[in-house]
């Protein structure tokens, strides 16, 4: 257990941060991102439940809506790597 806390303790030490080109900035823009994508993503699910909608077209709708949220968390990833699938700016 130790051994396990002394090694997060170390990733997350500014020097473990410059090893892997990750900066404190773009972690706490990482959390915003998600933070607000997750917030649009329950509302559009929460706005078909309570819409009441039919159930295959809900079940449908809902499917594109994780397709599209799973799709935007691949891009923020590849946006890591300099290599983003598209640019939201």
């Amino acid at each position: 257990m130790k051994y396990a806390l002394g090694f997060i303790l170390a990733l997350a030490s500014p020097m473990a941060f410059a090893a892997i080109n990750l900066s404190l900035a773009g972690l706490v823009e990482l959390i915003i991102y998600l933070c607000i994508v997750g917030g649009v993503v329950w509302l559009l699910l929460w706005l078909i439940g309570y819409l009441a909608v039919p159930e295959p077209f809900s079940k449908v709708a809902k499917i594109i809506i994780m397709v599209f949220c799973v799709l935007l968390f691949i891009n923020l990833l590849l946006g890591f790597l300099g290599m983003p699938i598209f640019t939201l700016c």
